[in-house]
């Protein structure tokens, strides 16, 4: 492949940009394979460090696990493996079983919100979107202290982040059935004003300029509410990746974070040259993502650089040329290409679920299957 010789003469650098990850994890019934409204019980049963790194999520059948500040991807699994063992211990202990999946498989008959005042103003605000079925995402932070350049980088993720969405793509079901999307998640999304593919900005004053006009024009609550695929990060000095389902397996989570990383590198050394980001139109972002959330790795993805559609893994491949001198910069470009190997042998998150689907007619063995890779180390 075209990306193994991209490093040619490259000498590896020990400086690093730090990794975050946040995990929702839906907890389903292990009998029906409904949601399960008992995450109260599950974050009161956690204790420690495992208990300071969770989070309240906006459904009762949700947990979210957040990883410390990580400076490699040993460190990162590590936490990943910890947090999802210490999460699926205490669903367990609460009649539950912690599921990484990206989208409620079969129901959810209990939608209320948790009994916090934004949540409650969210619900006010947004209506029945609100009370939608739990979906799960995978947020990933780069470190990145320089919000002018945060901005600037953002703008030139926007033809990127459809490849890494069909990556993690992980949420096929919906009501029991495949909905022909390797992404249901993604769909679901799209009724909230404030999801989808980031704008393109002049600057972070432009960027701050267009977010107040948005909360006051009703469409966000405040600040907190930009859920664009990419953003700085409105609490930490990071670049937010927020596209992607939550990964069945661990090895897909940090992939994923390390194809990001050198991603967001890669791209912020371009910033820094005077590159300009790809003019591309709204619309085609749009459409890159509907398609990456239709079809994941399995079918093709529009190529946003040069126009047209491709097959996926072409896609692949040429995001691993652009980033592979950063990947062997962190010391990750042996395990990235490992992992994308057996990605290719084996399919994503959806191509996986699919298989069993297809094997056994049943949605509770897709469930045991996720589950098992859930909290396999």
């Amino acid at each position: 492949m075209a990306y193994r010789s991209a490093t040619a003469g490259i000498v590896p650098d020990l400086s690093t940009l730090t990794l975050g990850v946040e995990e929702e994890f839906l907890l389903l019934d292990p009998a029906s394979g409904r949601n399960l409204p008992v995450a109260d019980q599950v974050l009161a049963a956690l204790r420690g460090p495992a208990r300071d790194q969770s989070r309240q999520e906006f459904r009762h059948s949700m947990v979210e696990m957040v990883t410390p500040v990580c400076a490699d991807l040993d460190e990162l699994r590590a936490h990943l493996v910890a947090l999802r063992r210490w999460a699926a211990e205490a669903a367990t202990a609460a009649g539950a079983r912690l599921v990484a999946i990206g989208a409620t498989p079969v129901a959810e008959p209990h939608r209320t919100v948790p009994d916090e005042p934004r949540y409650h103003a969210m619900s006010r605000r947004y209506g029945p979107v609100a009370h939608d079925p739990a979906v799960c995402g995978c947020h990933i932070h780069v470190g990145l202290s320089d919000r002018e350049l945060a901005v600037q980088v953002c703008n030139h993720l926007r033809v990127w982040l459809p490849v890494v969405q069909a990556i993690t793509t992980n949420s096929p079901l919906q009501d029991g059935r495949d909905t022909g999307h390797a992404s249901w998640r993604s769909m679901q999304l799209e009724r909230w004003p404030s999801i989808g593919p980031t704008p393109y900005f002049d600057s972070a004053t432009d960027y701050d300029r267009t977010v107040e006009e948005l909360i006051a024009a009703g469409v966000m609550l405040d600040a907190a509410m930009v859920y664009w695929y990419a953003r700085p990060s409105s609490a930490y000095p990071t670049v937010e990746i927020r596209v992607g389902d939550v990964c069945p397996d661990v090895d897909d989570v940090v992939l994923v974070a390390a194809l990001v990383r050198s991603l967001v590198a890669t791209l912020a050394d371009d910033v820094r040259a005077g590159v300009t980001a790809p003019p591309v139109r709204d619309c085609l972002v749009a459409a890159a993502h509907w398609r990456a959330a239709h079809d994941g790795l399995d079918g093709e993805l529009i190529d946003l650089r040069a126009g047209g559609t491709r097959p996926a893994w072409a896609l692949v491949d040429e995001l691993m040329a652009v980033i592979a001198p950063a990947l062997l910069r962190h010391g990750d470009l042996g395990y990235v290409l490992a992992q994308l190997a057996r990605v290719r042998r084996d399919g994503t998150g959806a191509t996986r679920q699919r298989r069993v689907l297809e094997r056994t007619g049943d949605v509770r063995a897709v469930l045991d299957d996720l589950a098992a890779r859930t909290t396999a180390g």
